[in-house]
């Protein structure tokens, strides 16, 4: 009987020390190593996606057709980077109801003191905006700055505060319906002085602001701008000759309308209060 309970005694203890080698085996054992993380791109090797800044405007913004005039839309596209692309169809001459409905505005007035329509058809500037495949889409930009030829009393030009507010508001609907971001312009000022100083000579600047109130959209008010630069170049007091000097440099033979630099410097102003007023646009710009 002893020599029985020895030899269990025995067998228990090679078994439990067996098993205690085991054990220290597969604790010493090193892990399977992990997986390794999938590669993410950094924010250098992601590109930019393709964005396009569409313009809405008059001769002051418009393309040029000469030398002279030259609009700030036409030098704006330089400013940016390679995925933003510049679509100008600012025309001259329209008020913010001609450039919208062209040959449609009558020369005649109507009881409610505005230029009346013939026709609720769009002009194709408008309609290429609009179209649901090659217009405006998410993520674009849609810059208004009208208010210089909507002034005149009569027909076809005539626009009244209420009609340009009515108008602007619709553009701007327009195109956060396709989630588009609208840009609001006042309108740039022409030169005129009062002694030494430059003064602000354009109207609908209120309706402008009325109009990014009621629809949320940002305001850049380049009437303010282009006068402070106005006096900054000091182009005032001012002879009337607008030919020659820093003042000819600047505009065309009249008070109004710009030469390439002077176009490149009121552009310049536009992209600079994109970066003072910090909307997303202006980190695509150079």
């Amino acid at each position: 009987m002893t020599k029985l309970r020895i030899l269990i005694t025995t067998a228990l203890v090679i078994a439990l020390s067996t098993l205690g080698i085991r054990a220290a085996t597969a604790a010493d054992r090193p892990p399977a190593p992990c997986a390794a993380a999938p590669a993410t791109a950094t924010s250098a090797e992601v590109a930019a996606t393709p964005i396009t800044v569409w313009l809405a405007g008059d001769s002051t913004m418009a393309n040029p057709g000469a030398l002279c005039p030259v609009g700030w839309g036409s030098q704006f596209d330089a400013l940016f980077d390679d995925d933003v692309t510049v679509r100008n169809l600012a025309v001259g001459g329209r008020s913010i109801q001609t450039w919208l409905y062209e040959s449609a505005v009558s020369g005649t007035m109507g009881a409610d003191g505005e230029c009346r329509l013939t026709s609720s058809t769009y002009s194709a500037r408008w309609q290429a905006m609009l179209n649901a495949t090659t217009g405006m889409k998410a993520g674009d930009y849609l810059f208004l700055q009208f208010g210089i030829n909507d002034s005149p009393p009569t027909c076809p030009r005539h626009v009244g505060p209420a009609r340009y507010q009515q108008l602007m508001t619709m553009m701007v609907r327009a195109a956060q319906a396709r989630g588009a971001h609208p840009v609001l312009l006042t309108p740039v000022a022409a030169i005129t002085c009062s002694g030494t100083t430059a003064t602000k000579n354009r109207g609908f600047v209120t309706e402008t602001y009325a109009t990014g109130t009621a629809t949320g959209a940002p305001v850049i008010d380049l009437q303010t701008l282009s006068v402070s630069l106005y006096n900054s170049l000091r182009f005032c007091p001012h002879d009337g000759d607008f030919g020659s000097g820093p003042v000819g440099a600047f505009f065309c033979d009249d008070r109004t309308h710009f030469d390439t630099y002077g176009a490149q410097r009121i552009a310049g102003l536009v992209a600079g209060d994109l970066r003072r007023q910090n909307l997303p646009l202006a980190t695509r710009l150079r």
